[in-house]
C-alpha cells in the first residue's frame, strides 16, 4: 500500500515512521497508529501521524 495516501492509514494500524529529527538519517521507528494529523487526501512525503507513545512522523511503511 502507498504511504502517501491518506486513505490507506487507519487508526490502530501498525506502521513505521520517520520522525523529523530522524529525516537526515532515514531511521525509521515502529508504532502503532493514535491519530492522522494530514488533512489532505495524499503528501508526497508521507502522511503526518501520531504514534500511541505521543511521538510524530510520517509514514514510510505500512
Amino acid at each position: 500500500m502507498d504511504p502517501n495516501i491518506r486513505k490507506n492509514i487507519f487508526v490502530g494500524q501498525s506502521v513505521q515512521v520517520v520522525k523529523k529529527q530522524d529525516q537526515r538519517t532515514g531511521k525509521l521507528t515502529a508504532g502503532i497508529v493514535s491519530k492522522i494529523l494530514t488533512n489532505s487526501p495524499n503528501h508526497p512525503h508521507g502522511i503526518k501521524v501520531m504514534l500511541e507513545d505521543g511521538q510524530v512522523g510520517r509514514v514510510k511503511v505500512i
